[in-house]
């Protein structure tokens, strides 16, 4: 049996308004299903890039880990690199590190420090205050 790795049924759910547009408008139409073609191949394009985007980013992932599997972390590294791929929602911060792995100020900096010393994070060009923090890719 083939393997699929794209979703019609998410891409659908996330287009829902248009499914059902395209849906009654077929319906209550002729013959002619050319707009409900274009609307599924249009879906099914979209249901694509998103499996390439993810792909992509897996096998980036996988290829990051395979650069540094020598590099010696602790767990609230790991959890911390691993939370950076699997989409950070905002900017990384010593004060974001500590509140999610729930360690100290001081500690974070410390895990952040020998993260960069390690070559895995860098600064990011802001600085002062609001410095933040990237994955080295």
């Amino acid at each position: 049996m083939p393997h699929r790795f794209y979703s019609m049924s998410a891409e659908i759910r996330k287009q829902r308004k248009g499914y059902y547009e395209i849906l009654e408008k077929t319906q209550k139409g002729g013959v002619d299903v050319t707009g409900w073609f274009e609307w599924f191949l249009d879906c099914l394009e979209a249901a694509l890039v998103k499996t390439e985007k993810s792909i992509s980013t897996v096998l980036q992932k996988a290829a990051f880990w395979d650069r540094y599997r020598l590099v010696s972390m602790n767990e609230r590294q790991i959890k911390m690199v691993n939370l950076l791929w699997d989409g950070f929602d905002g900017k990384l911060t010593s004060s974001k590190w500590a509140k999610i792995t729930k360690c100290s100020a001081d500690t974070a900096l410390r895990d952040i420090q020998d993260l960069m010393t390690k070559g895995v994070l860098r600064k990011t060009d802001e600085g002062g205050r609001s410095t933040n923090y990237e994955l080295v890719m």
